[in-house]
């Protein structure tokens, strides 16, 4: 194990800089695969309709495993790994008790309980609409026949220098919070404790891609949640597509946002303005639109009998690109 481990690590450490993109990263996903594989070999999990609403993989996996340390006679380990299952199932159910109202009745409250408890709870699905019924409409509201594919631009960053350090990547993949997995099979959890192995690579790898203006292939595939907007979905429409890029992804454009989105928010040219901005940018939420909202209304007030508002509410915002 040892051995391999040390193995691994150099291929990590002796990746080309003067490869491109692709190449570079499809090395680093290779060894980090193999990382992956020498010391988290997966297993499989099955969770059906008929477990509780709460349970995951990660938590039959490790109520599997308590039950065979305590045929073991191992009492110890397994309270400890009962007090992990404890966890895991309050913060899981805790999440789903949040979305009720805070002035809803016990009745109400004690069907969300045993919805949550039953062992026996419905799936709901929809005639008609399957996975790959969704995956065509989503092809087709997402597909341009006419597109034609833009001439790469050379980027604002100097090929010459680094927009970002080994440092700052560190500290970025030591502090992920748990989160959902992309289709590269990253992790979060493995990222974040491979940090010290992970960054310098990393750090090249988004370096060479906004140098040269190419992203790979690898942070560009997501895979499509479909989530109802409405109590009773009848067709495609209903859903709201919600992808889910990688984890390195994520962090790729969070950094970009920082580097280079967040800066001309600050200084605009002339004829741009972002005042009235709250979307996708720092310190802007619904909250700060609401008290915006609230405060121009209530100064217009003190000199004028009314004021007028005009909400617009697009449905289906998602449905066209």
């Amino acid at each position: 194990m040892l051995q391999n481990a040390a193995d691994v690590d150099f291929g990590l450490a002796c990746i080309d800089v003067d490869s491109d993109v692709e190449s570079q990263s499809d090395q680093f996903y290779t060894v980090a695969y193999q990382l992956l594989d020498v010391f988290y070999p997966k297993c499989s999990t099955t969770v059906t309709s008929r477990d509780p609403s709460y349970m995951t993989g990660y938590i039959k996996s490790m109520l599997r495993k308590k039950n065979r340390l305590m045929h073991k006679g191992r009492v110890e380990e397994a309270s400890g790994l009962a007090q992990r299952i404890h966890c895991e199932i309050t913060r899981r159910t805790r999440t789903q008790l949040s979305l009720l109202h805070e002035n809803v009745d016990s009745r109400e409250m004690w069907a969300c309980v045993r919805h949550l408890t039953s062992k026996n709870h419905n799936v709901n699905r929809v005639d008609g609409i399957t996975a790959e019924s969704l995956n065509n409409h989503y092809c087709a509201i997402s597909t341009d026949s006419e597109y034609i594919a833009p001439v790469v631009k050379q980027t604002v960053q100097p090929s010459d220098s680094d927009y970002i350090t080994e440092w700052r990547v560190f500290k970025i993949l030591d502090k992920l919070c748990p989160t959902t997995t992309g289709l590269d099979d990253l992790p979060a959890w493995f990222l974040k404790l491979g940090a010290p192995t992970f960054s310098s690579p990393l750090t090249q790898l988004f370096n060479l891609s906004i140098s040269t203006s190419k992203i790979p292939y690898q942070f560009k595939e997501a895979w499509i949640r479909p989530v109802p907007k409405r109590s009773h979905p009848t067709q495609h429409s209903d859903f709201c597509p919600i992808s889910v890029t990688p984890v390195l992804t994520r962090i790729m454009e969070k950094t970009v946002m920082y580097n280079f989105i967040y800066p001309a928010f600050h200084k605009p040219p002339t004829s741009l303005t972002f005042n009235d901005q709250f979307a996708f940018r720092p310190t802007g939420s619904t909250t700060a639109a609401i008290i915006t909202l609230l405060h121009k209304v209530t100064h217009l007030l003190l000199s004028n009998p009314y004021v007028i508002i005009i909400a617009l509410n697009f449905s289906k915002a998602s449905d066209t690109v």
